[in-house]
């Protein structure tokens, strides 16, 4: 992973350029971290050789995983980045695009990067809170908590 901010200050804005074989959630989690991002937000486009998308089921309260074992454009990538009990937690939404002009989207819960994947992050000042909500089985962000 390679990264430059190309906008200084109190909305700062950085470029993450991902290499082959990198998982963007993981890459992108451990960014978010080392730079202390609190209320961002993220877009994306590229590849990846596979993945994994999630779509939430209400009454499971987890996702249902839905694997693309093939090589795919990232049509969009999408999400926000706030804190979470563990730190700054990106949310993430996929769109890839299959050999076949199909495509699979949801939740991001893994992408093996192939050749690369191109992020924009737009911080903000402000830092967003994520609660976990045991009734809906997710961590939300949460306006009236304090991160």
């Amino acid at each position: 992973m390679k990264w430059q901010q190309v906008q200084d200050g109190p909305s700062a804005v950085y470029v993450v350029v991902l290499d082959p074989g990198e998982d963007a959630l993981t890459e992108l989690t451990a960014f978010a971290r080392e730079r202390s991002l609190g209320a961002s937000q993220v877009t994306a486009v590229g590849a990846f050789s596979e993945a994994v998308v999630g779509w939430f089921d209400r009454e499971d309260k987890d996702y249902r995983r839905i694997p693309v074992g093939e090589q795919c454009e990232v049509l969009s990538l999408i999400g926000d980045i706030a804190v979470a009990d563990d730190g700054p937690t990106p949310h993430l939404h996929a769109v890839v695009g299959l050999s076949d002009g199909s495509t699979r989207g949801g939740h991001l819960l893994s992408g093996r990067v192939w050749p690369t994947l191109e992020v924009v992050v737009r911080d903000s000042p402000a830092e967003l809170a994520k609660t976990h909500r045991p009734d809906i089985g997710l961590a939300l962000i949460d306006l009236e908590a304090r991160p």
